[in-house]
């Protein structure tokens, strides 16, 4: 039996598809192997959202090539689509497969040897027109489904759109379907995956709210999480619909990227800071319970240290739960290198207001946690996170942690939530001390 590695950067979109690849080489009775054990062929799926993400996936790929130096190295993904050349140019890469390409391998791969030459088979962006269904998943619990791919947006910070294309999307029929079938096959949870997951449906006449209302009639599946949404695209009927849902948690994810007017303007963001505001205070107003989280990019080539202030000040009064803290990287073709050029923040300021802003995040998180301590909510537990522990997610993405039992992998139960522990994650009250419920 041939056997294959695989390894993936990036997003959940990424691990999404890389999850679909990996099915069709086990339909072909291939064996999937753990990266770094010998394999005849290695899959690499890359990103290519910051300089960052370049340098990861170079070192990732020459990191592979050393382990298995005979093997088929195949690379995909972003960083495969935008940089083929520079791929091809690290010496033992066999095959490079861009945004199209990587869903039909068997197609594209005449045989899985070494080559004297790279083969490259990327497609031009603007032709890319399919989807490419995906799902990935982690110990039968959650999935990650991918419901739309591409991005109609200019953010002038973002390579995202040269990478993947326009934005095009499932059949909800389609996703509905896979939806049911992860729920027989014992997922408890999907976490709706995709690069704009708000302009869902927009190129098949369809829309987010008619895929949620479908999704959640499906039988058997008990929860479902939206991955990120654009706070222009987040309506009120949206809100609403997961405030009444039965299996939509309360928890949203939604991009901000600067506090700032000027900066979001600088940004081609399609909103203010306003419209921000405003539909973190309509979640908790009717879900008060909800966590939100926001992406913030720090660093961009017009964030003066006031600006950046007003970003940490805004964040500091609104009640978001956690924070995602990007550093700006400048990528060669976006709007932001060819018209501001590079930035004038020097790196190491960059560095230091995204430490700023995720010591805002960590007490930000910790505050979330503390006031649900005392409270009762629904966990999905997973495996052990670490010796005898394992770790689960409330419906409101409030981590717990408890001595690890294997039967209570892959099951949703109410349960007391007591403090904070040492990992920063809250316990599950014993039920002997009554000044945790308190605390």
């Amino acid at each position: 039996m041939p056997s294959v590695a695989f390894h993936t950067l990036g997003c959940k979109l990424n691990f999404a598809e890389t999850g679909t690849i990996a099915q069709q080489f086990r339909q072909r009775d291939w064996q999937v192997v753990d990266l770094g054990l010998a394999a005849d062929v290695v899959v690499l799926n890359t990103c290519t959202v910051t300089e960052e993400a370049d340098r990861k996936a170079r070192q990732t790929i020459r990191r592979a090539l050393r382990a298995n130096p005979e093997a088929c190295v195949i690379v995909t993904g972003c960083f495969a689509q935008l940089r083929p050349e520079q791929v091809s140019e690290i010496d033992g890469v066999d095959v490079v497969l861009g945004a199209t390409e990587k869903f039909d391998v068997f197609r594209y791969v005449d045989a899985f040897r070494k080559y004297e030459e790279t083969q490259i088979s990327v497609s031009c962006i603007d032709e890319v027109t399919d989807f490419g269904a995906a799902v990935s998943s982690t110990e039968r619990t959650r999935a990650f489904l991918k419901v739309q791919d591409g991005c109609d947006y200019t953010c002038s910070f973002c390579t995202i759109p040269a990478a993947r294309g326009r934005s095009r999307s499932a059949n909800i029929g389609d996703i509905v379907a896979q939806a049911s079938s992860l729920a027989k096959d014992g997922f408890s949870e999907i976490v709706l995956s995709g690069v704009n997951i708000g302009l869902f449906g927009q190129d098949k006449g369809d829309d987010l709210l008619g895929l949620l209302r479908a999704l959640d009639a499906v039988e058997g599946m008990e929860r479902y999480r939206i991955s990120s949404i654009e706070p222009n695209l987040l309506t009120n009927d949206i809100i609403a619909f997961v405030a009444s849902s039965r299996a939509f948690m309360p928890h949203f994810h939604i991009p901000l990227q600067s506090g700032d007017n000027a900066v979001l303007g600088d940004m081609r963001r399609r909103y203010r800071r306003e419209v921000y505001t405003d539909r973190v205070e309509h979640i908790k107003s009717v879900m008060p319970h909800a966590a939100i989280g926001a992406d913030v990019i720090v660093g961009f080539p017009t964030e003066t240290r006031e600006s950046f202030e007003t970003t940490r000040s805004f964040l500091t009064g609104l009640p978001v739960s956690y924070l995602h803290v990007f550093t700006y990287s400048e990528r060669p073709g976006t709007v932001a290198v060819d018209t501001l050029g590079g930035s004038p923040v020097p790196k190491p300021e960059r560095s230091q207001r995204n430490r700023e802003l995720r010591m805002l995040s960590a007490k930000k998180q910790t505050a979330f946690y503390r006031e649900h301590a005392g409270t009762q909510r629904d966990v999905l537990w997973e495996r052990a996170a670490e010796g005898d522990l394992q770790t689960g997610f409330t419906d409101n993405h409030v981590r717990v942690e408890a001595p690890y039992n294997p039967k209570r992998v892959g099951r949703v139960e109410r349960i007391h939530l007591g403090p904070p522990t040492e990992n920063g994650r809250l316990s599950e009250w014993d039920g002997i001390r009554p000044e945790y419920v308190l605390a």
